[in-house]
C-alpha cells in the first residue's frame, strides 16, 4: 500500500514512492551524542558512508532533514552510465591520459561495487542491462563512431558499440535520433530501493540513523566537529556533509562550488508488451546539453526526464512539458496519460566533475555529481570510510580536480546560470 507521505523539498510524488514497498521511517534526534564519525545528509553518499563505516567498526551518527532519499538519491533518472560524467577522451585532454584512466577505472569500480553491494546484501534495485546514447543531430554522429573505438581501443573498455541511424531507430523505436552508441557494460535501477536497501544495511550494521533532523551549524574546534541541530548536538572526531544540492548556506565553501539545478520526470501508464518503443529494455541519453533520459520500468511505465530548470521557481506542471518532449520523440504517444509528475534537484559543478574538499578542518564535503551520480555518489561514501580508516589516496583522485567556484557569488550565480544554460538549451534546437 502507497504511503500518502510527500517530500516536502521536492515537487510531485514520483512513481518510486509508490513501487518501492514498505519505506521505514526513523526517528528525529534528541539530546547530545558523541561519536566517531557525523554525518549530515541522507542521500545515496551519505548512507553508503554510514553502512561502510558501521561495518568497519566505527560509531556513526546520521542526521537527515527529511526522510532517507527524499533529495535527487531518491527522485533521479536510475541510469548508471560508464565511467565519468565527461566522456573519458574529453578528460584525457584535460588531464592527461594517466589520470584520465585512473578516473575511469575509479568509476568502472564504483558500478562494479554498486551491483556487488546490493547482490551482497539481498536489495533487489531492478536492474536492467543495456544503455543508449544518442545523437539527436546529425553532426554529432562521427563522435559517438570515434568514441567507440577509443573507449576500445584506448580505455580498455570493450561494451560500447557504434549504431548508425537504422541500428538506433529500431532500438529506440523512432527516427527521431541520427546514430549512437549501445552500451552492454551498464544499465539502470530503481533508486529509492537502493535507498531503502542501503538504509537497512546501515542500521543493521550499528549505524544510528535520525530523520527529520535538519543541521543548523557545523564548527570545528579543538580536533572535534560540533553539529548543532533544534533538538540536540552531535560531537565527532570527523564530519562527512553529504547534503549536495540540499545544502543552502550550511558550509558556504561547498555553497560556492554546487549549483542546485531542477531536474523533472514524468511517467506514463504500462505501454504494453506490443509497444516499439524501447524493445530490448535500455535506458536513453542524448546529446543536448540540455539532456533527455528516459527508459521504461519493469512493468512497462515510460520513465521521461527531460525538463531541466535553472530558475529558483519549479514548473506549473511537470506533465504537459514531459508529455511534449514525448511526443517529440515518440508522435503515438502525444495523448499518453501520465501517472505521476516529479522533481528535484541535482548538483552540478562548472566542469561536471565530482566536488570533495576538506571545506573545515575534519569536515569533508562530497556532492556535485552533476547528473551522474547513482554510481558515483554510493562509491564516494566507501572511499570517505576508507580515509576514515587511513587510506585517502583513493578519495584524492577526486578531491584534486579542479572545480571553480561559480560566477557571482550566492546572488547572481543563479541568473548568470540561468541566461547561460538556456543557451545551450536554444543551441540544442539548432
Amino acid at each position: 500500500m502507497s504511503h500518502p507521505y510527500q517530500s516536502p523539498i521536492s515537487p510531485g510524488r514520483s512513481w518510486y514512492e509508490d513501487s518501492a514497498g514498505e519505506r521505514p521511517t526513523y526517528p528525529a534526534l534528541y539530546g547530545d551524542r558523541t561519536c566517531d564519525v557525523v554525518i549530515v545528509g541522507g542521500g545515496f553518499t551519505g548512507l553508503s558512508a554510514a553502512a561502510h563505516l558501521a561495518k568497519a567498526g566505527a560509531d556513526v551518527v546520521l542526521i537527515e532533514a527529511h526522510r532517507f532519499g527524499d533529495g535527487a538519491s531518491g527522485r533521479n533518472g536510475g541510469q548508471l552510465g560508464t565511467g565519468q560524467r565527461a566522456w573519458a577522451e574529453e578528460m584525457e585532454a584535460d588531464l592527461g591520459f594517466t589520470r584520465a584512466k585512473a578516473l575511469f577505472d575509479l568509476a568502472e569500480e564504483a558500478k562494479a561495487h554498486l551491483l556487488d553491494f546490493a547482490a551482497a546484501n539481498a536489495i533487489d534495485i531492478d536492474f536492467v542491462p543495456g544503455q543508449l546514447s544518442v545523437a539527436h543531430k546529425p553532426r554529432y554522429v562521427a563522435g559517438y563512431k570515434a568514441h567507440a573505438e577509443i573507449m576500445a581501443n584506448r580505455f580498455g573498455y570493450p561494451h560500447l558499440s557504434f549504431m548508425d541511424a537504422r541500428e538506433t531507430e529500431e532500438r529506440l523505436g523512432s527516427p527521431r535520433y541520427f546514430g549512437g552508441v549501445r552500451d552492454t557494460g551498464t544499465g539502470h535501477i530503481h533508486p529509492l530501493k537502493l535507498v531503502i536497501g542501503t538504509t537497512r544495511v546501515a542500521a543493521q550494521a550499528g549505524a544510528h540513523l535520525f530523520e527529520q533532523t535538519p543541521s543548523t551549524g557545523i564548527a570545528s574546534a579543538g580536533g572535534k566537529v560540533r553539529v548543532t541541530t533544534p533538538s540536540g548536538t552531535v560531537t565527532a572526531q570527523k564530519c562527512f556533509v553529504t547534503v549536495n544540492a540540499y545544502g543552502g548556506t550550511l558550509e558556504p565553501v561547498s555553497a560556492a562550488h554546487i549549483m542546485p539545478i531542477g531536474s523533472f520526470i514524468g511517467a506514463t501508464v504500462p505501454l504494453g508488451d506490443d509497444t516499439p518503443v524501447l524493445p530490448g529494455g535500455e535506458a536513453v541519453d542524448d546529446s543536448r546539453f540540455v539532456v533527455r533520459y528516459f527508459r521504461k520500468a519493469k512493468n512497462g511505465q515510460l520513465l521521461f526526464g527531460g525538463r531541466e530548470i535553472y530558475a529558483v521557481s519549479d514548473p506549473k506542471d511537470i506533465h504537459i512539458g514531459i508529455r511534449k518532449q514525448i511526443a517529440e520523440i515518440y508522435p503515438a504517444l502525444k495523448d499518453v496519460e501520465i501517472t505521476h509528475g516529479w522533481g528535484g534537484y541535482v548538483g552540478i559543478t562548472l566542469p561536471r566533475t565530482p566536488f570533495v574538499r576538506e571545506v573545515i578542518p575534519n569536515v569533508i564535503s562530497a556532492g556535485g555529481y552533476s547528473g551522474h551520480g547513482v554510481m558515483l555518489s554510493n562509491f564516494v561514501g566507501k572511499l570517505y570510510a576508507e580515509t576514515v580508516s587511513g587510506n585517502r589516496d583513493r578519495l584524492k583522485l577526486i578531491e584534486e580536480l579542479k572545480i571553480p567556484p561559480f560566477p557571482g557569488g550566492r546572488k547572481l550565480r543563479a541568473p548568470l546560470l540561468f541566461l547561460a544554460l538556456n543557451w545551450y538549451a536554444l543551441r540544442d534546437r539548432f
